[in-house]
Formats: structure tokens, C-alpha cells, sequence
């Protein structure tokens, strides 16, 4: 009982910290959105959390439908993904476009850059705004799996409209924050495009199985991390992962009631 009480505290906390830049109660933040999956109470959970886009890792919204302000924004996942049929979907289910999901990561979209960039012109001829492929890590290193494709893209002349990232923080102390923001303005700074944080969240992947932080803690971080982002200019839209407990343990709604994650993100942005 002591250890609840000390979570609504904390969670109280963040609301106060993050409430005056929220602005209007129940309206949606076109930046903040979320990754979603299909599941009972899912329109519910998105209009809760205020979610001005989401993403299903698909090229249609997989069956969920969007709450009046949720904008759906396709992704092409991988390789497989390259067909006429998902792309004609994308087109006509969305107005942007994500490229491929962690290309550089096994059990992911693994790929090699070469064929990444051998399917990118049919990626570009759907002519929706396109997001680069999202890597898993390493946006900011030189000759990294994302800067060999960006340079092998400026060469062939392909369009790539925003840098799509991922960030998973193993640190749970307050330093997090700042952590987050010190890569996106390193990968910034290197492309000079624009940013959406499409996954991120408290998660220590160097132990199996992963290692979580307690929910205040997770909580503070969302709250501080979506106001971090809502007031950089270069970063578009970020996305929390995930919308759903049963998708992941860092989830931020079980049905359609939020955990002390959800409270923070739904009122921060």
C-alpha cells in the first residue's frame, strides 16, 4: 500500500510539472502519437492519450479505427513489404510514408543497405512524404547502416523527406532525458532533416530478458521526455512504444485504462 501511494505521488508530480504544456483538455497533440497494435478498447486508448497519429508496423491501421484526430501514417516493414498491393495500400491510407523497420537488426527488416537502396525508388514513386528506413541504433555514427544509406541515396539522387529513430534508454535515472535528446541532435545535426522518434521507452536490452524500470520511474520519464520532445523544433513527431500492455511491458494502456506510463505521456504534449 506504502509503495502505491508512493507512485500516485510521483505520478501527481509529473501532471503538475507538465500540466501547462498540455494546452486544452481532451485536444490531441499533432507531434505525439503512438505505436499501435488492434486490441478491445483500442479506439478508446487512442483518443484517451490525446494521440494526434499512429502506426501499426503496417501499411493499413490492421483493423483499428481512429478516433477523430488520430491521424494513421503507413509504414512499408520490409523487404517482403515491396509489393504493389502494400504500396497501393500506404497511398491510400495515409499521406506520409515510413520506410523499413530496423533494417539493421536481426529478426527485424535485416537487410543490406545495397538492397535497401535497390528498393527505394518504389518506396519514392508512391510520392507520399518518406521517412528513411529506421534503424535500431547508431543514427549518429559514421558509416553506420543509416549513414551509408543516406550517402548511397544522396548519390542516386532518391528522395528521403525525415530521418525515422528508434531509442531505447537502459539508464533509468533522471539523465535519460537528456540522453534522448543528446542523440536525436546528434543524428540532427548530421542529416539536417527532420526528426520522428517512431519507438522509444525505458528498456535495458544488454540483459536477457530485458530489463524494465519500476513504473515511477517509467511514468517520470515519459512525462519529461514528451515535453522534451514537444518543444524541439527539428523533431516532427515522436511515438511512445507502445500504446498496449499486451504488445509490450512498457505499454501504456491495459484495454482502454491507462497505467501510471499512460497518465504521464496523456498529459505531457
Amino acid at each position: 500500500m506504502r509503495s502505491a501511494k508512493k507512485l500516485l505521488v510521483v505520478v501527481a508530480a509529473v501532471l503538475v510539472a507538465f500540466g501547462s504544456a498540455t494546452g486544452p483538455a481532451g485536444a490531441a497533440s499533432v507531434k505525439k502519437g503512438v505505436s499501435a497494435a488492434d486490441f478491445s478498447g483500442v479506439t478508446a486508448a487512442l483518443s484517451d492519450v490525446r494521440a494526434g497519429w499512429f502506426y501499426t508496423w503496417a501499411s493499413d491501421p490492421q483493423g483499428i479505427k481512429a478516433p477523430p484526430g488520430a491521424e494513421f501514417v503507413p509504414m512499408i516493414w520490409g523487404q517482403g513489404s515491396v509489393t504493389a498491393a502494400q504500396l497501393a495500400a500506404a497511398k491510400a491510407n495515409g499521406k506520409t510514408l515510413l520506410g523499413f523497420n530496423e533494417p539493421d537488426l536481426d529478426g527485424q527488416a535485416q537487410m543490406s543497405v545495397d538492397t535497401a537502396l535497390g528498393l527505394w525508388p518504389r518506396l519514392q514513386d508512391t510520392g507520399l512524404r518518406l521517412g528513411a528506413p529506421a534503424v535500431a541504433f547508431g543514427g549518429d555514427v559514421a558509416g553506420g547502416w543509416l549513414d551509408r544509406f543516406m550517402s548511397g541515396a544522396r548519390a542516386r539522387g532518391y528522395r528521403v523527406d525525415f530521418i525515422p529513430l528508434h531509442w531505447y534508454g537502459g539508464d533509468f535515472s533522471s539523465s535519460a532525458t537528456g540522453e534522448l535528446r543528446s542523440y536525436l541532435e546528434a543524428v540532427h545535426n548530421r542529416y539536417q532533416l527532420p526528426i520522428w522518434v517512431t519507438e522509444y521507452a525505458l528498456t535495458d536490452f544488454s540483459t536477457a530478458p530485458p530489463r524494465y524500470p519500476s513504473s515511477a520511474q517509467q511514468a517520470d520519464f515519459a512525462g519529461r521526455s514528451a515535453a522534451m520532445l514537444q518543444s524541439l523544433s527539428y523533431v516532427e513527431r515522436y511515438a511512445w512504444f507502445s500504446l498496449s500492455t499486451a504488445t509490450t511491458p512498457t505499454g501504456l494502456y491495459s484495454g482502454s485504462t491507462p497505467n501510471a506510463t499512460g497518465v504521464a505521456y496523456r498529459a505531457a504534449g
